[in-house]
């Protein structure tokens, strides 16, 4: 793969563990576009589909779909606006509702 101008080569190697875990590794198959959905509800919904159907996965079906999750926040990073940001940690309360798991209290 080539790298663009101004792309560090550290950068393109995390990018490419990244896709890699989530191509090779057990994790969910994943609906197109689901972090990309405006509802936190829908995104959860969409979470748990894919973590109760998939048979890739070596946790149960919330741990599965909470990592993946947590996965992705973390990997945007510093790219997330705090809508963004906002939204995706209220799709993980929704997936603990979904899966009638008790929210942290903070």
């Amino acid at each position: 793969m080539a790298r663009t101008s101004g792309q560090s080569g550290r950068k393109q190697g995390v990018a490419n563990w990244s896709r890699k875990v989530t191509e090779k590794s057990d994790v969910l198959d994943l609906e197109p576009g689901v972090f990309t959905l405006g509802d936190p509800r829908a995104i959860a919904e969409s979470l748990m589909r894919s973590a109760e159907r998939s048979e890739r996965r070596r946790a149960d079906p919330y741990r599965s779909a909470m990592s993946m999750l947590t996965f992705y926040i973390n990997r945007a990073g510093g790219n997330l606006s705090k809508a963004e940001r906002a939204r995706l940690e209220k799709a993980k309360d929704e997936l603990r509702e979904l899966f009638g798991r008790t929210p942290p209290r903070h």
